[in-house]
């Protein structure tokens, strides 16, 4: 079904309660976090004996997931397909705020780096920011090309 993907971790997402614990902030049964791990709904941390430990976010989780099944009649199966795609919307999110970024970036960088000016012929010239547009061959004069800047 579907496991949660690895992230960085962020503050809520430290492996801090137990099973009983966790259970308990849940307000559900031990039983029902065992299956609910079973199914790959909510995957705790694991110690190295084997133990479950979760995180606040992991609470969080099962809140969600029984909000779902309970207020909304939502299945199982249909919870595990919600969470799934949930985390896809977050992956496609953080991507494109990366490459939002870096567009905004390469933007930043061509700005002044290139200039082009139409002459009144329709020729098309490229120079640098504060440049003057070249003159034509043949003896024209350029003052009269176009010149489009946009920051």
């Amino acid at each position: 079904m579907a496991a949660r993907q690895p992230r960085p971790r962020r503050d809520d997402e430290a492996p801090l309660f137990v099973i009983s614990v966790a259970a308990e902030l849940a307000g559900m049964h031990a039983q029902t976090l065992r299956q609910y791990d079973r199914l790959g709904l909510v995957t705790p941390s694991r110690t190295r004996g084997g133990g479950r430990r979760y995180s606040a976010r992991d609470v969080e989780l099962l809140r969600e997931v029984q909000r779902l099944s309970q207020e909304e009649g939502v299945s199982l199966a249909g919870v595990a397909r919600i969470l799934e795609l949930e985390n896809q919307v977050d992956e496609l999110r953080a991507r494109l705020a990366e490459v939002s970024d870096e567009a905004e970036r390469l933007r930043l960088a061509a700005v002044g780096s290139r200039v082009f000016s139409v002459g009144p012929g329709g020729e098309i010239f490229a120079s640098r920011l504060g440049e003057r547009p070249r003159r034509r061959p043949g003896g024209g004069s350029a003052s009269q090309a176009l010149v489009l800047w946009r920051p």
